[in-house]
């Protein structure tokens, strides 16, 4: 997925829309979509102007989750999974200036074990990189959720788009 969003569909939508200029983008995601814009921008601040999440899978080499899927398509070397952790790639971001910006339900069952928003958040602070962590109470981890918080996460893009 890394070299689809990163390299192949800017290339494809340049390909066909001429009046889209793709050096001026942002990423969000959802879940574990959100982990996947968060570390795509970590790795790629040229390439996007803001990242926002949703309920991201925040450390996933600290959650159930992340330690299954990464020993399963990385291996078992822990070493090598660093790259893909947000909560750890943060850490080498001492440049960061855009706020990163993340909502997460505080009723969300997966908050706890498996999103880790906190370890994103001392992260951020011990790198000096600007978050936006919004507790979201009476929230899940739903389409409701994000529902209710898009346009949020779309002003805070549009910021970012348009001085950029």
């Amino acid at each position: 997925m890394y070299d689809y969003v990163v390299k192949e569909l800017p290339k494809v939508l340049t390909d066909n829309f001429e009046q889209l200029n793709t050096s001026c983008a942002s990423i969000f995601g959802h879940s574990m979509g959100g982990h996947g814009a968060l570390t795509i921008y970590l790795k790629n601040t040229d390439k996007y102007k803001s990242v926002s999440a949703f309920a991201p899978i925040a450390n996933p080499i600290n959650c159930p989750w992340g330690q299954k899927a990464f020993s399963n398509y990385l291996g078992t070397t822990k070493s090598e999974w660093e790259e893909y952790d947000a909560t750890l790639l943060v850490k080498k971001c001492n440049t960061l200036s855009t706020p990163i910006l993340v909502d997460q339900g505080e009723d969300d069952k997966f908050l706890a074990e498996q999103l880790l928003a906190g370890n994103l958040e001392e992260a951020c602070k011990a790198a000096g990189a600007p978050l936006t962590l919004r507790m979201q109470p009476g929230y899940d981890h739903s389409f409701f959720f994000i529902a209710t918080f898009i346009d949020d996460h779309i002003a805070h893009h549009a910021q970012f788009l348009k001085s950029g």
